[in-house]
């Protein structure tokens, strides 16, 4: 082997990969946005067998030899080239450890839990998911045992989710949370309430959906290349590459608010991975590097700008449009209240800013208790419940209301959420680096996502996986990443809307 015949084999095989992941990628989409709901078994069945094919070809010992080869003469290649080894040999490595027995039927497994979630969420039918859910966590941490023996098995899908991220690291942080965001909640809610009566009422889906598609228009998403569907729970997914990226959202007709955030989020998701350089494209540098970077710009695009005064007075005129009657009593000014009210509730993807990272601890506590033995699947709900009370002071009253609003669990992604928290604050102080050179609200209050859209093309999205988190946040924030940043402005909101000394 030479290396010039190796490093045209490198690009072909991600390419076929690439291929593999977007034809398993097209099948997990459509069980969660159209497929009828009977078809779980068909979709298992054949994802089975790509995910059989994927694991030999991932494994197998041409490919093994050709990375060890590339990873040897590493000195002779270039960044890129160097980093698409690294995170192939990364991946490899891991899943050569799985037998692939058990990688195929865990495969099989998150197909079917996937539409019995959405069937128990819909039936308030915990029970029904209960065997699932508990397989999927004993496949998780066995999986960990079998890759990371060393380490706690949390630790090691926290780091997979957020490279560099553990229990500690997640401890401090929300540590660091909770001192200043508890009484910053008690102090809201000794104010007089802010109203949302402007955003709960009767919105015709079918107007809705029309706000949804003038809403990605303008952040900025190329619609050539980003669809939107409707599913149970929002999510953002890339199908093969960035040229085709698919949103989706769930239309709430008693309120407007709900789908104009969610399609925004999930905007945000799209935005990034749309964003990668084309030079990526079918390699594993293509799409976003974890899932904190990620979030700080769905969370960026919802909140830091999608709940500033700039953006509710700039889209308030569309919602009067659409919805006349409804809108004709109220301001600009009451939509922003309304949007940045701070009150306790049950739903996670519905939380105001000031009370979400708390929504994320209570999933954070519970996660690492399961993956250390102190609770099985069957006590979620009731421990569940119990911290709604303690963190959020709010009663739960069912289990589609309580421990099932959720997909991440029946998609085996243990260890996702503290990344929701992080991007949060990550964004914040990128909003700050960001306004050194850029006139946020100026562009906002234009409608031009353009100069934004640009900064983080140039810190963040041209880089794909190029670059660590670390590389990314280093480069973009020109200081450590510091979550009182994201603090004092939740503060700072908190005394404009309710007048907090």
């Amino acid at each position: 082997m030479d290396l010039t015949s190796a490093r045209q084999e490198l690009l072909a095989l991600q390419e076929k990969m690439s291929a593999y992941s977007h034809a398993m990628g097209v099948i997990s989409y459509d069980g969660e946005t159209t497929a009828p709901r009977g078809t779980a078994q068909n979709r298992a069945h054949s994802m089975g067998i790509l995910s059989e094919i994927m694991y030999t070809l991932s494994t197998g010992e041409e490919t093994v030899r050709l990375l060890e080869y590339l990873d040897e003469n590493k000195d002779s290649l270039d960044d890129k080239e160097k980093r698409m080894v690294y995170l192939l040999l990364k991946d490899i490595r891991a899943m050569q450890k799985i037998p692939m027995a058990e990688y195929v039927a865990y495969e099989k497994l998150i197909v079917e839990s996937q539409d019995v979630w959405y069937n128990a969420k819909n039936n308030n039918d915990f029970a029904s998911f209960e065997p699932y859910l508990q397989r999927i966590f004993d496949s998780r941490i066995q999986f960990a045992r079998y890759i990371a023996p060393d380490m706690d098995p949390y630790d090691y899908w926290l780091g997979e989710f957020e490279p560099g991220l553990d229990q500690a690291a997640c401890d401090r942080f929300f540590g660091q949370l909770r001192q200043r965001l508890v009484p910053l909640i008690r102090a809201c809610g000794e104010k007089p309430q802010v109203s949302d009566a402007c955003i709960k009422g009767d919105f015709p889906e079918d107007k809705q959906e029309e706000l949804a598609y003038w809403l990605m228009d303008l952040i900025g998403l190329d619609r050539d290349h980003v669809g939107l569907s409707t599913t149970e729970h929002p999510f953002t997914t890339t199908l093969g590459s960035h040229l085709d990226e698919r949103i989706t959202t769930h239309y709430q007709r008693d309120d407007v608010a709900s789908s104009l955030f969610s399609v925004i989020h999930e905007g945000g998701h799209a935005l990034y991975d749309t964003g990668s350089d084309d030079s990526l494209l079918y390699t594993v540098l293509d799409g976003g590097v974890s899932m904190g970077i990620h979030e700080s710009q769905s969370r960026f695009v919802e909140n830091i700008l999608g709940r500033s005064k700039a953006f509710c007075r700039l889209v308030f005129p569309k919602l009067q449009e659409l919805f006349p009657e409804h809108m004709a009593a109220f301001t600009w000014q009451d939509f922003y209240r309304a949007v940045n009210r701070v009150q306790p509730s049950l739903i996670r993807t519905e939380a105001d800013e000031v009370t979400y990272s708390l929504h994320v601890m209570i999933r954070y506590e519970l996660e690492k208790q399961i993956m250390h033995g102190q609770l099985k699947a069957a006590d979620l709900p009731a421990a569940w419940n119990r911290m709604y009370k303690e963190y959020l002071g709010v009663d739960v009253p069912d289990d589609t209301h309580g421990v099932l609003q959720d997909s991440h669990w029946s998609g085996g992604a243990i260890g996702y959420f503290p990344s929701y928290a992080l991007g949060s604050a990550y964004g914040a102080q990128l909003l700050r680096e960001m306004e050194k050179t850029v006139d946020v609200d100026a562009a906002l209050s234009r409608g031009d996502f353009k100069p934004m859209n640009d900064w983080n093309r140039e810190h963040i999205w041209r880089f794909g996986s190029l670059l660590t988190p670390a590389q990314i946040l280093e480069n973009a924030l020109h200081a450590p990443f510091d979550p009182a940043c994201y603090l004092d402005y939740l503060e700072d909101k908190c005394r404009d809307i309710y007048g907090i000394a």
